[in-house]
């Protein structure tokens, strides 16, 4: 049978739509199978997966976004980021969802470390001194020699008070820097004084707002203040692995991607009573009215779609150097430390 160009053109649109013509009638083409994941059982460390920062994580695990994908993932929860990286470097973790600053740390170290998925655009840390044990505070001088709680040493809590510290006129070491985790413990530990100011993020700084009990000098929860913070785009929550594991399994990657940015969708498209049946009854500290306050104020924090902002790293590498004089002269490659490559296929499935 002859076809001219018009029915051509038809057949071949619909033989890319997945679709093909026999005797006059039309068939679907069977879809071609996924590609078999090189590893489906996954060891994740996070360090205080309860906060909004690692909000897309939850998601992704608590909608079974990373079943749909063929993977098992077995979360460990630390006390902070440092101690999330110290699992996967130790390898009783593959991969793990932390700040961003973590990957130029490690390439200064000798290690290559990659970030491919950006969950947060805003790392959403505040700092903030207590009203109680420093209620005369009139500028960054009045820190020294005191006690900065942060969810772990060498965190990115740890990593955005040192940063405003410097740019107040302190060092690291004028300070004393003590973890307190990112919840509960957190919030005891401020209210009995043990310490005089603390980094932590939401919903624990809006639980201490609420009565009044923390005065906010650095707020990094919108891209506005971020901007004002950091002086340029600031990448935070990310997921990250070691170069030898993303060459070993780019598919598993892939996988990890997809679930991923499938989360980020969500969030965008999900209301605060969208979140309370989702997210863990634990997580809310008791008190949900003022969880769901604490993710409005957050919202904007997340990635719309999983990428890397192009003046992100360059960034986070500028205030890292601001307080870490190892880092100051050296020179980083910093399109080494972070992919968009999975994630532009991820959000290619997910339009």
């Amino acid at each position: 049978m002859k076809m001219n160009w018009k029915q051509l053109a038809i057949a071949l649109g619909l033989f890319l739509l997945g679709y093909f013509t026999f005797n006059g009638k039309l068939f679907a083409q069977s879809a071609p199978p996924a590609p078999a994941l090189e590893k489906t059982r996954i060891a994740l460390a996070v360090g205080g997966k309860n906060l909004f920062y690692y909000l897309p994580l939850t998601i992704a695990e608590q909608l079974g976004y990373f079943k749909d994908e063929g993977l098992q993932v077995e979360i460990s929860d630390f006390a902070g980021g440092a101690k999330a990286l110290q699992a996967m470097i130790g390898g009783s973790a593959d991969v793990v969802s932390g700040a961003y600053e973590h990957t130029i740390n490690m390439q200064a170290k000798g290690q290559a470390i990659t970030a491919f998925v950006l969950q947060g655009r805003a790392p959403q840390i505040v700092l903030g001194v207590s009203n109680k044990t420093m209620p005369n505070y009139k500028s960054i001088a009045d820190l020294k020699g005191k006690k900065i709680g942060v969810t772990a040493p060498g965190s990115s809590t740890s990593i955005m008070a040192s940063f405003v510290l410097a740019k107040g006129g302190l060092k690291p070491s004028d300070v004393s820097f003590v973890g307190v985790g990112a919840g509960a413990g957190a919030v005891a530990a401020f209210r009995s004084g043990q310490i005089d100011a603390m980094a932590n993020l939401d919903p624990v700084i809006s639980m201490l707002e609420q009565k009044n009990e923390m005065r906010v000098i650095a707020d990094t929860r919108t891209l506005k203040d971020t901007q004002s913070v950091f002086g340029g785009p600031m990448p935070a929550a990310t997921l990250y692995a070691s170069d030898a594991f993303l060459k070993k399994n780019p598919h598993t990657t892939q996988a990890l991607t997809n679930a991923m940015v499938r989360a980020l969708k969500w969030i965008q498209q999900a209301g605060p009573s969208d979140i309370i049946k989702v997210v863990p009854e634990s997580y809310q500290l008791g008190d949900r009215a003022l969880y769901l306050a604490a993710f409005m104020k957050v919202r904007e924090a997340m990635s719309p779609d999983g990428l890397f902002p192009a003046a992100g790293p360059a960034t986070a590498l500028k205030t890292l150097q601001t307080f870490e004089p190892d880092l100051a002269g050296k020179t980083f490659d910093l399109s080494k430390t972070y992919t968009n490559e999975f994630v532009l296929k991820a959000d290619a499935k997910y339009k």
